[in-house]
């Protein structure tokens, strides 16, 4: 099933492995950690150095307009073109070049890039540096090969998906970079392994619950109504009602793992009343506040999912004339699946089997990822998560790449993007 063009191709990306190494390192060695968004720029930069000399068209691409934008920490993105002969099709392949800060109990350098035992460590090594290194190093493969492609190949390194991607890949989107008139496929390299194909991502609705009471002195806590009592039964209704009730709730959808098949709440995080931290004032608490994390499936609809949270606010201001609550919607992601018989996933499909000698595991994603905004701001509907690296490692201490995950992954994705746009 592999031509001898694509096996000329396979051959380069194995003659590649120690500058796709060495591009890694360099890429891990900046440390573009999100929250706060440090080092986009010289991220940027660096992809930007190796599409211009692979003859790609490259542009930044600046979200200016948002809030954490600034002169210090720019949003920053990189778009590069390889014109085909013909516009279309286009295969548009995009990372994200933040990383989630490293935090505690490395026994490796999280900024190093060392590489040892046949894997690479460091912070974004799996997630999602390597998926970065994987399909630039493809497109150098299809270049070193001397193929010439018949449909346009597209590369962006984009910023901010781990706090959401609105001023990357959503921007991409808004400003028309990602749009079916110019976009056939996209392919995302989360790290899922070289051997599967992620077709999606459930849903996500984030919110606020703020519960008020009505201070008093504490040592007569009878005269106030305590804000984080009130919150400890919205807790309790949680627990006791919704819970149970979404744990009945599965998606046909192939979510990996699979017990993130069912729709889930989390509470990310509580506050509310006096600081812990020394000894506070003698008072009831006046203020709770909670963030949930709600993952819902593609078969509930999300007016019904706010509307369970706000029929359970709902009920407990009935009960007692003293709650008040109040709901603030923080971020709201619709579930997206491209449909597993469409060219991209077929070819990808295919492209596996043919080097790996084993049938594609297609998935889905637990997490949401920016598959969301080229389907839901972008409207393009063939998209997929490919690339190298486990998933269970992302955002780990000792986060590491397995170096034959890295070249197989990025030999598939080489010969996908010939097979998609097709080569003289």
């Amino acid at each position: 099933m592999v031509t001898a063009l694509e096996l000329r191709i396979v051959e380069k990306v194995d003659a590649l492995r120690e500058d796709m190494l060495a591009f890694l390192r360099e890429l891990i060695r900046i440390p573009s950690v999100n929250p706060p968004g440090d080092e986009y720029l010289p991220c940027a930069r660096l992809v930007d150095d190796r599409l211009t000399a692979l003859g790609f068209e490259t542009r930044f691409v600046t979200d200016e307009q948002h809030p954490d934008h600034s002169p210090e920490r720019p949003r920053v993105n990189v778009v590069g073109r390889l014109p085909g002969r013909s516009a279309m099709p286009t295969l548009h392949f995009n990372g994200h070049t933040d990383v989630v800060p490293p935090g505690e109990h490395w026994t490796v350098d999280p900024f190093e890039g060392v590489v040892k035992d046949g894997r690479i460590y460091g912070r974004g090594a799996c997630d999602m540096k390597g998926g970065i290194a994987a399909a630039l190093f493809a497109a150098a493969a299809v270049r070193e090969a001397g193929v010439n492609l018949r449909g346009t190949l597209e590369f962006s390194a984009t910023v901010d998906e781990e706090t959401g991607g609105y001023a990357g890949m959503d921007l991409l989107a808004r400003k028309g970079l990602i749009a079916p008139e110019r976009t056939s496929h996209v392919i995302i390299p989360e790290p899922f392994g070289p051997g599967r194909i992620c077709l999606g991502h459930r849903g996500v609705y984030w919110f606020r619950i703020d519960t008020s009471g009505r201070t008093a002195h504490g040592s007569m806590p009878f005269l106030g109504v305590s804000a984080i009592s009130q919150m400890e039964r919205v807790l309790g209704r949680v627990e006791s009602g919704l819970i149970p009730d979404l744990q009945t709730r599965v998606t046909d959808m192939p979510v990996d793992p699979p017990e993130a098949r069912r729709a889930t709440i989390n509470v990310n995080g509580i506050t509310g009343g006096q600081p812990v931290e020394g000894v506070g004032s003698p008072c009831v608490a006046d203020r709770c506040s909670a963030v949930f994390d709600r993952r819902f499936l593609k078969e509930e609809s999300f007016d019904d999912v706010k509307g369970e949270i706000q029929t359970l606010i709902g009920e407990l201001t009935e009960a007692d004339r003293d709650f008040k609550a109040e709901l603030t919607d923080l971020m709201i992601v619709h579930p997206v699946e491209t449909d597993r018989n469409a060219e991209l996933v077929r070819t990808a499909a295919q492209t596996i089997e043919d080097l790996l000698g084993t049938p594609a595991d297609l998935v889905a994603s637990p997490g949401t990822y920016d598959h969301k905004h080229v389907r839901n701001t972008g409207g393009v509907k063939q998209c997929i998560a490919y690339g190298p690296g486990l998933l269970h490692l992302a955002h780990q201490p000792d986060e590491y790449c397995e170096i034959d995950h890295l070249l197989m992954s990025c030999k598939v994705m080489a010969l996908t993007a010939v097979r998609l746009l097709g080569a003289d």
